[in-house]
Parts: structure tokens; C-alpha cells; sequence
């Protein structure tokens, strides 16, 4: 690896707590980020996916950055996720996280749109010039409705300021051919191909099962660095149904949300509409996978009280966000 790390290894894609009428408990983003750091995570994604990026306002986005840079004081980087599919507007937002103490960007494809890749190029380069901050490029088409090409890759990992690529569309050959021909670093986007994604050389991971469980994560991480396959194997089956908890019955940060509040993590287990909280048969699934987390760092069930009530429907905050 030719390039030295900017962003860390563990890194977190934070859900941002909020209180049960859809307000930001910032007392609450202060205490998690505590905690995860503690527990391992050396990076923190504020105002991802994870962290409903889409119906934050720009302002909460921005304070985000600066509780979360307060919060770390040090211990982790905090890098700013979201952006916009309108190139003026992440351009701004960018610049703002960038004032506001940001360590690096993490810049999603734009969604909605469909540019073709000649878009996808230019926006990239765009947004990556209004800044000096590294730039980690989100590939998500599950997301956004169109894959960073192999080629337009290629042509990004140019750019001085793109170092990186968030990676959840694991095609892992192509991982392979990018990591041979660049210089780029990989994250695995992806909670079950984080062991993966690590194996073959990428360089840590920006996970949503990590807000509830840092630690072993950290396991699998240093272990890998060292070389030992086998622990960092044996603390990926034990994360299995956790992540399957999380990942795969509502989205991630509804399920981590719910869990969070369930383990007395969270204040509230609420997310902003149109998100809402998960049906009783949803929540009865994620209880079921739950019951199979065994000897998960950090994490201790035996106490889990998830609220349903409290997790039903979805708020409308009081201010509503900037997503055109």
C-alpha cells in the first residue's frame, strides 16, 4: 500500500439518535460516539445513509461534524457522509463539514438522477476539488440506480484528493483489478463481507452493525493486520446473526435503532419519515436472530428490552430537510 491511511479502520456509520418527536438528542449522539470510540471504532461517517442523511437538514449535518470532532478530541477521524445529487449542493455541504473540522468526505454516487458515467465523473471531480479533504467515493447502486463503472474508477483514482471507495456493490474480482491497478484504499460498505472485503486487500470497513458492537470489528481488523485468519474468522461467525438481526429484515438503521434502544444505548429508538419504525412481525424477526448472538464483545443481551411502541411509525421533525 502505497498510500498512508487518512480515514481509519473501524469506521462506524453512525445512526444519529434522535428524541421520540424526531428531534436530534444531541446528548444522546455524544454519549454513542463516546461509547463506539471506546469500544474500538477509529473512525466515525456522520450523516450517511446509516445516519438518515435524508432528512437531516444542513445545519444538523453540520453540527454533526462539530459534536462529533469535539466527542473523538483525537481518539478517531470523523469524516462526513450524504452529499447531495445536486453537485452545487454537496459542493457547499462539503465546504461547510470542511470549516466545521471534518477529516475527510465521503461522497455517494448521485441518486435519483441516473447520470451516465460522464456525470458521475464530473461530479466526482467537482465536489473533489472544492475541497482538500481525502474523498472516500460511496459505490452503492442498490441506492442510487447506477454503479461507479470499473473505468470511471479508474479515472477517479487520478484525482489527488481520491484516496478511497466505499464498497457495497461486492463485486469483489473487480476489487481485486481496482486494488492492482490504483492506488485507491477499499472499505467494505457491505456489514456480511466485511472478513471478505479485508481478505483480498481492502483496508477496513464503514459499518452500520458497528454501532452496536465495535469491538469485535476491532478484532477482526487487527487480527488481519497480523495475519491470523483464524480469529478474525472466528469473530466474524459470532457477528453473523447480529449483522442478520441488522441488516436484512428493515433497513439497517431502523433495525439499529431498535436494538440500540433496546439495550438501553439510545434515549429513543425513533427514525424520521419516511422510515418508520418496524411492524410487529419485523421486530419479531430481528428478536429471533438476536437469540442467536453468542459471546458478541461488548454486547450483552441478557438485559435486551426492545420497545415496539415506543419504535412505531416515523416522525416529522419540526424543521423540515434540504433534499431537493
Amino acid at each position: 500500500m502505497t498510500q498512508e491511511n487518512p480515514f481509519g479502520q473501524v469506521l462506524v456509520a453512525l445512526v444519529t439518535p434522535f428524541t421520540a418527536d424526531g428531534e436530534v438528542d444531541w446528548p444522546g449522539v455524544e454519549k454513542h460516539i463516546d461509547h463506539l470510540i471506546k469500544g474500538g471504532a477509529d473512525g466515525i461517517v456522520v450523516t450517511g445513509t446509516t445516519g438518515e442523511t435524508s432528512t437531516l437538514t444542513d445545519p444538523e449535518k453540520i453540527r454533526l461534524v462539530e459534536v462529533a470532532k469535539d466527542v473523538a478530541s483525537g481518539r478517531a477521524k470523523i469524516i462526513t457522509g450524504g452529499g447531495s445529487n445536486e453537485t452545487a449542493h454537496a459542493i457547499e455541504l462539503y465546504k461547510h463539514s470542511e470549516q466545521a473540522g471534518a477529516d475527510g468526505i465521503m461522497i455517494v454516487t448521485p441518486y435519483y438522477n441516473k447520470p451516465t458515467q460522464a456525470g458521475i465523473l464530473t461530479h466526482f471531480r467537482m465536489v473533489a476539488d472544492a475541497t482538500d479533504l481525502p474523498v472516500i467515493l460511496y459505490d452503492i447502486p442498490g441506492r442510487t440506480g447506477v454503479p461507479i463503472k470499473y473505468e470511471t474508477i479508474l479515472r477517479l483514482a487520478k484525482h489527488p484528493n481520491i484516496l478511497a471507495v466505499k464498497d457495497a456493490k461486492g463485486d469483489f474480482s473487480e476489487v481485486s483489478r481496482v486494488l492492482n491497478q490504483t492506488d485507491l484504499m477499499y472499505f467494505s460498505g457491505d456489514d456480511a463481507n466485511v472478513l471478505p472485503h479485508l481478505s483480498i486487500g481492502a483496508s477496513g470497513l464503514i459499518g452500520v452493525t458497528a454501532n452496536i458492537a465495535p469491538a469485535p470489528y476491532r478484532t477482526i481488523v487487527d487480527a488481519v493486520n497480523r495475519g491470523d485468519l483464524a480469529t478474525a474468522t472466528a469473530a466474524h461467525q459470532q457477528l453473523e446473526p447480529l449483522v442478520r438481526a441488522v441488516m436484512t429484515h428493515v433497513p439497517g438503521t431502523v433495525a439499529a435503532k431498535y436494538i440500540l434502544h433496546g439495550l438501553g444505548r439510545i434515549g429513543s429508538p425513533r427514525v424520521r419519515l419516511p422510515l418508520v419504525g418496524p411492524e410487529e412481525w419485523e421486530a419479531a424477526l430481528i428478536e429471533d436472530e438476536i437469540d442467536h448472538v453468542r459471546g458478541v464483545e461488548g454486547v450483552d443481551f441478557r438485559n435486551f428490552r426492545p420497545d415496539r411502541n415506543a419504535a412505531a411509525g416515523g416522525a416529522l421533525p419540526k424543521v423540515a430537510g434540504t433534499t431537493r
